[in-house]
């Protein structure tokens, strides 16, 4: 059986997170450290752009200062997200793994695959959506509407995940929450005026679930990394063997730390 690397980190901030991934995804590509899934947290509450997306039109950046939310770019597109509470994902391998070789929906039905056996291991009944269902408005919120092979529970959205692939490497990373604050969320975001930030508020509720709502509770963290590392290795037929980050790993988190947390890569488009 093909072993991958699992790192569980402990809670950082926006730039530290991304920074670390994009790390792991330097060493996988170069072969220096094998595929990684990693599990990870967000200290102090960041708001996480799409690649693609414009701080300047969607992101309030004085109700985050107020707010004390991080502001961070991700490589991955998407829309935004606030990772608050909640368990991130990330998952790196070489496009030609076997385990997760093909397009990018093949790709994202295979790391789906992981994840909704992971939750079944907490009882959760999770279920991939079959397309991407049009919003009913034009959010920067990622959790409004699900894409192909996401995780959906009694038809809402429970995890939202991006993709990108970098010289023959991909990363995916998501995030499954376990508690909701849609009045924080949608108090970081831009809208035309309070009528609309209301609709959107209200439609996103509608459309996006967390944990504590499914179970009654919100798992703790070892529990949701124990089930999620079963449910990746049944599902992918890997082992995983937990293991920090190598030397190479932390020379170049320490670059890209600065990157992350610069504000012309915040404000990249």
């Amino acid at each position: 059986m093909e072993t991958w690397r699992l790192v569980i980190s402990g809670p950082a901030d926006g730039a530290a997170n991304m920074a670390v991934d994009e790390a792991i995804m330097n060493a996988v590509r170069q072969g220096i450290a094998p595929p990684t899934i990693r599990l990870y947290q967000w200290s102090p509450p960041a708001v996480s752009l799409g690649y693609f997306q414009s701080l300047e039109k969607e992101i309030d950046l004085a109700a985050c200062k107020e707010a004390g939310v991080d502001v961070v770019r991700r490589l991955t597109g998407g829309r935004a997200v606030l990772h608050q509470s909640e368990l991130t994902y990330s998952v790196t391998a070489p496009e030609e793994n076997s385990k997760i070789r093909g397009s990018v929906l093949q790709s994202y039905l295979a790391i789906s695959r992981g994840l909704v056996k992971g939750l079944s291991l907490l009882g959760v009944e999770a279920e991939l959506s079959e397309g991407k269902k049009r919003s009913g408005f034009n959010s920067a919120a990622c959790f409004d509407a699900p894409s192909w092979y996401e995780m959906v529970v009694n038809g809402k959205k429970l995890v939202g995940s991006a993709q990108t692939r970098r010289n023959r490497c991909l990363l995916q990373h998501g995030s499954m929450l376990t508690d909701i604050d849609a009045d924080l969320l949608f108090s970081v975001l831009k809208f035309a005026n309070e009528k609309l930030r209301d609709r959107a508020k209200a439609y996103f509720l509608a459309k996006a679930t967390c944990l504590s709502q499914i179970v009654g509770y919100s798992p703790d963290t070892p529990a949701l990394c124990s089930s999620l590392k079963k449910g990746f290795e049944e599902a992918l037929e890997v082992n995983l063997v937990e293991q920090g980050l190598m030397d190479e790993e932390l020379e170049w988190f320490s670059e890209l730390k600065q990157k992350y947390g610069s504000p012309e890569w915040t404000a990249l488009k």
